[in-house]
């Protein structure tokens, strides 16, 4: 008979879709106030002398994976760890969204030449996603809040570590080699990651996922 396990713990499953409802707000709802309201290009003399890198798309493309099994390792922790970084996370999704309302950002991308799979890819980010809401990045948010879950995991190794932090590092050279954003949209994420982190452990944040109720999935083993 195949037993049965749980990808995260039960306890963590309505906790984890709050958080991906309020990054889904934050991102595309914010978007809805600042339509037709002045936009401001962040950029600095350093983005200017940066080229267009198509194969860095592929490093642009996989924070997605590096995102999923962070959010889920995080799930596994000790419940109150998880509860607290899950909390320090949503906590500086509220700050971004501030931020995208308060400081509106625009960038005007290169034109991409070539019919290389690296070229097409970098077309097909640029028709997906429109260059605004850039200032932080929340690329570089979620990969050095995956980071930072990985520095705090009791269940992850130093190799791990060691591997999270240099993908991590990748990443944030990918959005600026892509043209996807600004090099200060990368320090903006990693602040606002630290503060969302801080405040979640200063104001005991995580307990308000104690009162979520539990909903149990199983998958095969």
């Amino acid at each position: 008979m195949k037993r049965k396990i749980s990808l995260i713990p039960s306890y963590t499953i309505l906790p984890l879709a709050a958080a991906i409802f309020l990054h889904c707000a934050a991102f595309y709802g914010t978007r809805l106030i600042t339509a037709g309201s002045e936009r401001y290009d962040l950029a600095v003399r350093a983005d200017s002398l940066l080229p267009l890198v198509p194969p860095f798309i592929i490093i642009y493309i996989l924070a997605y994976i590096q995102w999923i099994a962070g959010f889920i390792l995080l799930c596994r922790e000790k419940r109150e760890l998880c509860f607290e970084t899950l909390a320090g996370e949503m906590i500086g999704k509220l700050i971004c969204a501030a931020v995208f309302i308060a400081l509106p950002t625009v960038m005007v991308r290169p034109e991409v030449v070539g019919d290389g799979l690296f070229s097409r890819l970098v077309r097909l980010v640029y028709y997906l996603d429109a260059p605004d809401n850039l200032f932080p990045s929340l690329h570089c948010y979620e990969s050095w809040f995956c980071f930072r879950c990985a520095l705090r995991s009791g269940i992850t190794g130093r190799r791990r570590k060691i591997a999270s932090f240099i993908f991590t590092l990748a990443v944030f050279a990918s959005v600026v080699l892509v043209k996807q954003h600004r090099i200060v949209d990368i320090i903006g994420g990693i602040s606002i990651v630290e503060i969302g982190l801080f405040l979640s452990k200063k104001l005991g944040a995580g307990r308000i996922f104690e009162k979520f109720p539990t909903i149990k999935i199983n998958l095969p083993r």
